[in-house]
């Protein structure tokens, strides 16, 4: 199946190598415009959301298609999204 705008998706970039979680707005030949945070700082962000504190907000970005090695709907048993639901009560797409 085709990944479709408003999914959650797993970006894994190239030069530098990157991984973003985040929502898709677009994707065509120029590149990937994401809403989206780096997976580096994913548990933090959780554990901040989850605990009223103060966390950096996910941001849009504009990658272009050379620099995407992968791009991924996100599933998995619990997916990403998933786990961010049930860690902070809250729908990552309030985000």
């Amino acid at each position: 199946m085709k990944i479709e705008n408003g999914e959650c998706v797993v970006l894994v970039l190239h030069t530098p190598r990157e991984k973003l979680l985040g929502i898709l707005d677009e994707i065509n030949t120029a590149g990937v415009h994401v809403r989206a945070i780096d997976l580096g700082y994913f548990d933090d962000w959780c554990a901040a959301i989850a605990n009223g504190e103060d966390y950096l907000p996910m941001s849009d970005y504009f990658i272009p298609m050379w620099r995407v090695e992968r791009m991924t709907r996100d599933e998995g048993s619990p997916s990403l999204t998933e786990s961010f639901e049930q860690r902070t009560g809250r729908n990552l797409g309030e985000f």
